[in-house]
């Protein structure tokens, strides 16, 4: 049977997409595109605090397969998040925002995990927008190292269900995603969020992560308010 869709998503995905090509068309460098793409975040971040209804927001700042990326490209997104995080974590504190990090610490700077688990530490407390980035992420991932840890902890078969599963993702204690957002025309999930996204509702555009403002956001939400929920019923 379909549900009566909530006028807010409870937790919005968002798959940042365009920032090279936004760039590119400027005669600029990547890393100034993924420059760019970290205001852009600064920006949307605060429009949902501003909101006040949707609780959870998860960003996908750098995937797993992001490695096969030239080195001085992902040296550079490793500078701009650093630097961004020593300016944004005590902005998101005082708006009262919780970080939380998806993700392996494998392969990372021992200095940018350092400051990404203080600025989770400071914030763990806060009750407002949940902010969580997926960091060195990867769907299947991070289903294997749940599955992992459950066979490490032996616990039986019998007890193994899909609630116990979700107890053991990087997202436990979040919901599931309500409206997944990709930018720049294209039409893939990417290895996001596959668990929490079953039965998601999809927003795609042709704008750029970079061009991606306040506006943007309200039509991916107006679009969400428009369908009706079904999770599999007629």
């Amino acid at each position: 049977m379909a549900k009566t869709t909530p006028i807010f998503p409870s937790h919005i995905a968002i798959i940042m997409d365009g920032n090279g090509r936004w760039a590119t068309k400027r005669g600029m460098s990547r890393l100034e595109g993924h420059l760019a793409g970290f205001n852009t975040i600064h920006d949307i971040v605060r429009y949902l605090s501003e909101i006040g209804h949707i609780k959870y927001a998860t960003f996908y700042a750098f995937s797993t397969e992001n490695w096969h990326r030239p080195e001085t490209e992902v040296k550079g997104l490793f500078n701009i998040l650093d630097e961004s995080i020593d300016s944004e974590a005590p902005e998101l504190h005082e708006n009262n925002v919780r970080i939380r990090w998806l993700g392996r610490t494998e392969g990372l700077p021992d200095k940018l995990v350092k400051k990404i688990n203080k600025a989770v530490s400071l914030t763990a407390n806060n009750s407002g927008l949940t902010l969580a980035l997926a960091l060195n992420y990867g769907g299947r991932q991070e289903i294997t190292d749940a599955l992992r840890r459950i066979a490490d902890e032996r616990i039986p078969p019998e007890h193994i269900d899909e609630k116990l599963i979700a107890k053991y993702l990087y997202t436990a204690d979040m919901p599931d995603v309500d409206l997944l957002i990709r930018t720049a025309d294209e039409l893939r999930i990417s290895n996001f969020l596959l668990w929490q996204s079953a039965y998601a509702e999809f927003y795609f555009t042709s704008v750029l992560w970079p061009d991606f403002n306040r506006t943007e956001l309200d039509k991916a939400l107006e679009s969400y308010r428009m369908r009706k929920r079904r999770f599999g019923g007629l």
